[in-house]
């Protein structure tokens, strides 16, 4: 067997925490603190996800899932990543979710990595999915509007190729083209959001009464039994599940941070706590603005926020709202294939992907992991093509997003509390620690098992929530891997430096 190479003597405290990890520098550390935090952002993307998603709620539990969910939800999610956030303060690495649960598991430490970077893999791959189909399907209603081609499942999955493949290029390109468009999606959104805001909060001649702005109930969903309004009211909260994803990134991309420790628990906590406060004020005035429930709900447009917006502002003052979100969600989907290609290139630096000697490649001329994007892209695109023929795509895809990422997030969570010498980093939550991540791992077992219920009655091919059987074959397939051969080779991270410090329960923070 070759020895692990030696790396050169580290030059910065980022370095030498990174080596004490066992890894040598090689992505470019080239992101500041705010640079991290809008990578995170953008993938949350209140322009997008709440944006494409606004017609989920709508029809399952309408302007009380809309509103007040988003709020009830965000406050949850919040908890998640204060939780999260404490445990990346110790380990700063692009591996993030899995390589935590491998130094935090007391027993089992590789079996953990295994399947918890496979959930991990799966969430990105979908939530890169649903972000880019969702900006194709905003994009096909802002071209319906502009120039009359009609909105048709080839033709918003034609978009979506373009999309995805663009995102490719870009982040292609290195991570000084991420570091800058990122910065500017940051400013977009915030801008964007405030401008949506005004505009509908001036422009439209009434509002709908503030009362059932936030407390109105809808059940399109097509369930009648006893409860069904509740039932829809819950199934309605995967609108502000699924915005509320992507914010691992800023873990993610630790290893092209600048003081990671602090930096890289910031941005996944800031990210979220922006994103609730933006979010609430854009799907209130949303909502606020609804001329025609019942006719914006059923628009041919495919997206009723941009049917609200022609209605409540007028054609030409519409689209170009529209176009705002049309541009947001361009960056939101950039910024998701580079947290999505840096998870992918950790966890084949350890081995774990099919072909890891390919992704785990990084481009020396750019600093980015070139074959680990286009991997990313690929499997996003596979996933993404039943919307040619099944009519709840989008909800499956939104579902195994939030499923799998959502698992990632609150394992390493689970194994931090139950770590008796876990020692915290620089960030860290103090006494407030336990109760806030149990409260986390609660949440998520509760989602994880409503997101694959069924989300419309009768249930049919068209309709069918697919997410049980997208990620019973993930895990299945983990399975079976790890028990025919996996289990005997895979060892967890793989360090990349010789002698790494000993890094179990945070002894490195």
């Amino acid at each position: 067997m070759s020895a692990i190479p030696t790396a050169p003597p580290p030059t910065d405290s980022d370095e030498q925490l990174l080596a004490q990890l066992g890894y040598r520098q090689e992505l470019r550390r080239k992101l500041s603190g705010f640079s991290n935090f809008a990578v995170s952002f953008s993938i949350i993307s209140i322009l997008a996800g709440a944006i494409t998603s606004y017609g989920i709620a709508m029809a399952a539990g309408g302007p009380l899932s809309i509103t007040v969910g988003w709020l009830f939800v965000g406050g949850m999610v919040t908890l998640v990543a204060l939780a999260m956030a404490e445990v990346c303060s110790v380990y700063p690495t692009a591996g993030a979710l899995y390589w935590w649960a491998s130094a935090l598991a007391q027993r089992n430490k590789p079996a953990w990595a295994w399947f918890v970077g496979w959930f991990n893999f799966l969430g990105e791959v979908a939530v890169t999915a649903a972000i880019d189909f969702g900006a194709a399907t905003t994009t096909m209603a802002f071209l319906s509007l502009t120039t009359g081609v009609t909105v048709t499942a080839w033709n918003t999955f034609l978009v979506f190729l373009v999309i995805i493949a663009a995102h490719g290029l870009l982040n292609t390109f290195g991570v000084n083209l991420v570091k800058i468009l990122s910065d500017v999606s940051a400013w977009w959104h915030l801008v964007g959001v405030a401008v949506i805001v005004v505009v509908l909060a001036v422009v439209p001649d009434h509002h709908k009464p503030v009362g059932q702005v936030l407390f109105e109930v809808k059940n399109a969903t097509g369930f009648s039994f006893a409860g069904a309004a509740v039932y829809a009211v819950l199934l309605g909260l995967l609108m502000a599940q699924y915005t509320y994803t992507g914010y691992d990134a800023s873990a993610h991309v630790a290893e092209e941070t600048h003081d990671a420790a602090r930096s890289a628990p910031r941005g996944i906590v800031s990210s979220v706590v922006v994103s609730v406060i933006a979010g609430f004020f854009l799907l209130f005035a949303i909502t606020w603005a609804i001329q025609d429930y019942d006719a914006e709900a059923a628009s041919a447009l495919k997206l009723p926020p941009a049917q609200i917006f022609i209605d409540a502002s007028g054609r030409r003052l519409g689209e170009f709202l529209l176009l705002i979100c049309v541009v947001g969600q361009f960056f939101c989907g950039m910024a998701s294939v580079t947290a999505n290609s840096r998870m992918s290139f950790a966890f084949s630096r350890d081995g774990a992907l099919p072909g890891s000697r390919i992704w785990r490649k990084v481009n020396p001329r750019t600093g980015t992991p070139t074959n680990s994007i286009w991997l990313c892209v690929v499997c996003s695109a596979i996933l993404v093509v039943p919307s040619l023929w099944n009519t709840s795509a989008y909800l499956a895809a939104t579902s195994i997003a939030v499923i799998g990422l959502y698992i990632a997030y609150v394992a390493p969570v689970f194994l931090r509390l139950r770590h008796p010498d876990f020692r915290p980093g620089p960030w860290n939550l103090g006494r407030w620690s336990r109760p806030v991540g149990w409260t986390a791992v609660g949440w998520v077992v509760f989602i994880t098992i409503l997101f694959v219920l069924p989300a419309a009655w009768p249930i049919t091919w068209a309709n069918f929530n697919y997410t049980i059987v997208a990620v019973g074959v993930v895990v299945l397939a983990a399975w079976l891997w790890w028990r025919l051969g996996a289990r005997h080779w895979f060892t967890g991270p793989r360090h990349t430096v010789a002698e790494p410090a000993d890094v179990d329960a945070g002894s490195v923070g």
